[in-house]
């Protein structure tokens, strides 16, 4: 009788805290036996009308024609360093562009090459402690590091005994933080059941932390690829949480102190990959192949590689934002994309959507923020997000928009 009792204590305490005032705005949390607590969100924000933030356009770095310092190959990562500088990555080129934090050209650090403080290929662009900038370069196996004036800092060696740099991260303070995937290389037989990891990392690539580690994902298998399989998604705020979800459901938890702190949910639907998507994915593939001179023999291996899960994911990114917001991209099927928008995709497996659902800090839903058509966010800091944006002539501008409304909006 006891234990019904306290389920009904429970359930009304529960339906308390759902409805909080708001309706049908939110469905409210619970705490689960491991104090870890579970916010379950309707479909519906609790923005207010009139509280929902927009963007608006601040600044636009780029050119058709001009000088050569303001126009791009290909846009690959964007920082900001502490004083407002926005550091460009040019993939094509292999350097970086420096520009002040109204727009004009500064310097450039870096060069194609394989000697010191040159680039094979860069990976990311990541701002240290003291402005200190470290970039990873996957053909040189090395991290450069360049101090604030351009200059090269030196370098070390990649460890690819801890595993194989996936993705890179970086806080506003300068924390670093890399995923890194086992490599059979080194372990002189097949991995049986790899894990990656999540670590953070000193300017001198040390290891200083574990924060997680989780099945390696199936996208590359031995079979091939397979477009849309699960993928871990995963970022850092600047208060040191692990904002980490795994995209086959709408479930994304926050870590702190080397424990799980918070888990928020979402409905989505699931929609499957259909015939439309799939000869998308193949033509374009294709088409990129083509260009690079690849034969019909070559162009018929490789597709035969490519293989499809059977629906999309429930989202494509996460982000940590403004005011301890957390961003979720929505996910826009390839059939649902023109000829053009799939051409400049970066990456053909990359479907996300200018829709982003936002987050609070507590893992309530807020509503939706509508990015810029052929806009790709690639840092946020502060009330600010740094990203390329392409033109209908295909022309790459770095753009950088400022989050309009009240920062605080939404109850308490």
């Amino acid at each position: 009788m006891e234990s019904h009792k306290s389920a009904i204590v429970l359930l009304l305490a529960w339906t308390v805290t759902a409805c909080g005032g708001e309706g049908s705005r939110w469905a409210g949390t619970i705490t689960d036996s491991a104090g870890v607590t579970i916010v379950s969100n309707t479909e519906v924000g609790i923005w207010r009308p009139g509280e929902e933030w927009t963007l608006e356009e601040e600044l636009r770095i780029g050119a058709l024609e001009g000088a050569p310092e303001y126009q791009f190959g290909l846009v690959g990562t964007i920082t900001v360093d502490s004083k407002g500088r926005i550091y460009v990555l040019d993939s094509q080129a292999q350097h970086i562009q420096v520009y002040s934090p109204v727009g004009a050209y500064e310097r450039t650090v870096g060069t194609r090459g394989g000697g010191p403080g040159e680039l094979g290929a860069a990976m990311a662009l990541l701002v240290g402690p003291g402005d200190t900038l470290l970039v990873p370069d996957g053909m040189n196996l090395r991290f450069n590091r360049y101090a604030p004036d351009g200059s090269s800092a030196g370098s070390f060696r990649m460890v690819l005994e801890e595993g194989r740099p996936m993705l890179f991260r970086a806080t506003s303070s300068g924390i670093i933080a890399e995923q890194l995937r086992p490599m059979a290389l080194f372990t002189g037989s097949s991995i049986e059941n790899p894990r990656d990891a999540i670590v953070l990392l000193s300017t001198d690539g040390t290891v200083t932390d574990t924060l997680i580690t989780f099945p390696s994902s199936e996208t590359i298998g031995a079979s091939g690829v397979t477009l849309f399989a699960p993928e871990p998604a995963w970022d850092l705020t600047d208060d040191l949480q692990l904002v980490f979800g795994v995209n086959d459901e709408y479930r994304i938890g926050l870590y702190a102190d080397g424990r799980q702190k918070r888990i928020f949910m979402k409905p989505f639907d699931r929609k499957p990959v259909g015939d439309a998507d799939k000869e998308a994915i193949r033509s374009e593939l294709r088409r990129r192949l083509t260009q690079y001179g690849a034969s019909g023999e070559q162009i018929s291996r490789v597709l035969s590689r490519y293989h499809f899960a059977d629906y999309f994911p429930a989202f494509n990114v996460v982000v940590a934002g403004a005011m301890g917001t957390i961003w979720v991209q929505h996910i826009l099927p390839m059939s649902e994309l023109s000829e053009g928008a799939v051409a400049s995709m970066t990456s053909i497996e990359d479907v996300g959507s200018p829709d982003w659902d936002v987050f609070d800090a507590q893992g309530r839903f807020l509503g939706v923020v509508n990015m810029p058509r052929g806009f790709t966010p690639r840092v946020f800091r502060g009330d600010r997000i740094y990203g390329v944006w392409r033109d209908e002539l295909d022309v790459q501008y770095v753009l950088r928009l400022r989050i309009v409304g009240d920062l605080g909006a939404g109850p308490t």
